[in-house]
């Protein structure tokens, strides 16, 4: 009976401890997925994070290269409408000239008639020329609100 008895209890911890073993090692396991779920959602968001930030910045690349454009034609506005006036200033020069040198000098009538048909075709060209410089600052404006 003793032997019985030792064999039980013998039997009875081998059990347990088999048990207990088991139950740890069913811990570590249950940890260890759970550590690998973790760590998986970890690179999931890592993934997302990543590319929500690479389509901001394709957006802000957009953007920018919206702006260069914008600046550009700005630049090409304010650069036209500076062409304008220059030509404008050097027609009106030539008419005041022009005028001058009618005024001043004896010249024959028929070159007189000439040098007053070069002044109204100029006077032609400063109206046409003011006409397309308030289309282009128009232009310009645009640009400006643009920006």
């Amino acid at each position: 009976m003793k032997y019985i008895l030792k064999a039980v209890v013998v039997l009875s911890l081998l059990l347990s401890s088999q048990t207990f073993f088991a139950q740890q090692l069913q811990t570590t396991l249950q940890q260890e997925t759970e550590l690998k779920k973790a760590e998986a959602k970890t690179q999931q968001t890592l993934k997302e994070n990543y590319k929500k930030i690479d389509d901001k910045i394709e957006h802000l690349k957009r953007e920018q290269k919206e702006l260069e454009a914008k600046k550009k034609n700005l630049v090409k506005s304010e650069s036209n409408l500076k062409t304008t006036k220059e030509k404008i200033n050097k027609l009106e020069i030539a008419n005041q000239k022009i005028e001058n040198k009618i005024a001043t000098s004896s010249i024959s009538d028929e070159e007189i008639q000439k040098q007053k048909i070069k002044t109204k075709e100029n006077e032609v060209n400063i109206q046409k020329l003011k006409l397309t410089q308030i289309t282009q600052e128009k232009d310009l404006e645009k640009a400006m609100s643009a920006l």
